[in-house]
């Protein structure tokens, strides 16, 4: 279907193209931002250069061609190219400023700006409306979106249509976060009795906690896999998913385990242990270390990585003293809250752990002692599960790293969403 699509595309465009199947005898791609790494090519439908992107935030990325024959080129239509999402996107040819004029000859390294795509296609699924239209002018970030740029140039009076198809790979960014002891609780003393006693962990293992809250893009992307109904959407795209429950968070998770071949982490029904952990053989467990697949941080995990972990920040906030740099919260969120990533992330490079939105985590709630304790999670089931990180509309002491609150894992909110984390084997 994508290829019939391109070739009437193209067709309607300059006629009769007189190169199909496309080939790729001179072009190659050499660079592309971000910085990714470039797979081999490899067949579908039509060939495809593949970028797998390390670290992925949805702009439109920027690429590099190079004229590796020894023939010159002349491009014959305005380079164009479109965003393959869903079926649903449509090609906008910025005709004022053209990239490059019909006729010119194609330069020999050939740069497609990241500012040039972005004013030339604009994906139905990128519009949204927040008190006024917005084009949000980024790629949806989800698993094998493609982005498709076509090229027609003449050589030697022949005319070649090239197709050249980067598929980004959208796996959630992890950070990579070694195990050690830090003191937890409130150690200021100035936070509700709930938050102390201050006490010691170590924490025994290393594991991946994840760099950015799931975003609505992510999570949609898991409903459309499986049939689940979508949360109430009173923010899109990159903007952490809200309105999620604890169970809602943990089927997630076990969905991406499954996906990438691992052993799911939960266990969603049956009683009695209903939401238990399991380990990689399936049984229920308590010990965290066991646990491979794709879970919640648990509390201690939690505040641990807030506190850019081996690396013991002092900070009140989850990467600074000062609360507007690193949270969106009452004082600064506008009522509302904000794409992944905007405000400076804290020593460990991971972001939001203050503010946005309070994140769930594994434990049920329970009362803190002096006892110092060896890789905490509380099984024993209660009322609520422990949440983190306070939102957009709290104020700054609910954004603290020492703050925690709890709620029925069966409630949801429009300031509460989650991010996932995993055990290093």
């Amino acid at each position: 279907m994508r290829r019939l699509f391109l070739m009437l595309l193209i067709m309607l465009s300059i006629g009769v193209v007189n190169a199909f199947p496309l080939g790729y005898d001179n072009y190659k791609l050499i660079d592309a931002i971000p910085k990714g790494k470039i797979v081999d090519e490899r067949v579908y439908e039509d060939k495809v250069i593949r970028i797998e992107f390390d670290d992925f935030t949805g702009k439109y990325p920027q690429f590099t061609l190079r004229n590796i024959s020894n023939t010159p080129l002349t491009i014959q239509w305005d380079l164009c190219a479109f965003v393959d999402s869903t079926g649903r996107s449509q090609r906008v040819i910025r005709s004022d400023i053209p990239f490059l004029d019909r006729g010119k000859p194609v330069p020999p390294t050939l740069v497609i700006p990241r500012a040039f795509i972005s004013e030339i296609m604009v994906p139905l699924d990128s519009i949204d409306y927040d008190g006024g239209w917005i084009v949000n002018n980024s790629i949806p970030k989800r698993e094998e979106q493609t982005l498709t740029v076509v090229l027609t140039v003449e050589q030697q009076g022949r005319q070649t249509t090239y197709i050249f198809t980067f598929e980004s790979v959208m796996a959630s960014a992890s950070v990579l976060v070694e195990g050690g002891t830090f003191t937890m609780g409130d150690e200021f003393g100035d936070l509700w009795d709930w938050c102390r006693p201050v006490h010691q962990v170590t924490l025994t293992y290393d594991f991946y906690m994840g760099k950015y809250e799931v975003t609505f893009d992510e999570y949609d992307a898991f409903c459309e896999a499986t049939g689940r109904s979508k949360p109430s959407d009173w923010g899109w795209g990159n903007r952490p998913v809200i309105n999620v429950s604890w169970w809602d968070a943990i089927a997630y998770c076990n969905w991406l385990s499954q996906k990438e071949g691992l052993p799911v982490a939960y266990r969603l029904c049956g009683e009695p242990s209903e939401g238990q952990m399991l380990d990689a053989n399936g049984n229920v467990t308590t010990d965290i270390t066991k646990v491979l697949g794709y879970r919640l941080p648990t509390e201690a995990e939690w505040e641990y990585a807030a506190r850019g972990g081996k690396h013991h920040s002092p900070y009140k906030y989850s990467g600074s003293n000062n609360v507007d740099e690193v949270a969106w919260y009452g004082g600064d969120s506008g009522d509302k809250t904000h794409e992944i990533g905007l405000k400076l992330p804290n020593a460990l490079g991971i972001y939001d752990m203050s503010g946005n939105v309070w994140e769930w985590c594994s434990d049920w709630w329970y009362e803190y002692t002096e006892t110092p304790t060896t890789n905490p999670y509380n099984s024993t089931a209660g009322s609520y599960r422990v949440r983190r990180g306070g939102s957009w509309n709290d104020n700054a002491t609910s954004t603290r790293v020492a703050f925690r609150f709890g709620a029925s894992p069966t409630g949801t909110a429009d300031s509460l969403g989650f991010r996932i984390a995993r055990t290093v084997p």
